[in-house]
């Protein structure tokens, strides 16, 4: 869980979002929180991880586990 940071900046970037717009879009009503968890200053919480798998439309595997990458969706 140690790349969940990597893998949520990744994804992020990846559909155009600034962390205000991902924020937004999972419900939470600043970015503070998904800046820490970027940055790896956090864990998430299972709603939060579950939130950005449906999202992305990835597995909660795909971004909680270190030896797993994301796919290409």
């Amino acid at each position: 869980m140690l790349r969940f940071g990597d893998k949520l900046r990744a994804l992020r970037i990846k559909h155009n979002m600034t962390l205000k717009q991902l924020a937004e879009a999972v419900g939470r009503s600043a970015h503070g929180y998904i800046s820490e968890l970027e940055a790896g200053k956090k864990k998430p919480t299972v709603e939060f991880v579950l939130n950005i798998a449906r999202l992305f439309d990835v597995t909660t595997d795909e971004l909680l586990k270190d030896e797993i990458e994301l796919s290409d969706r």
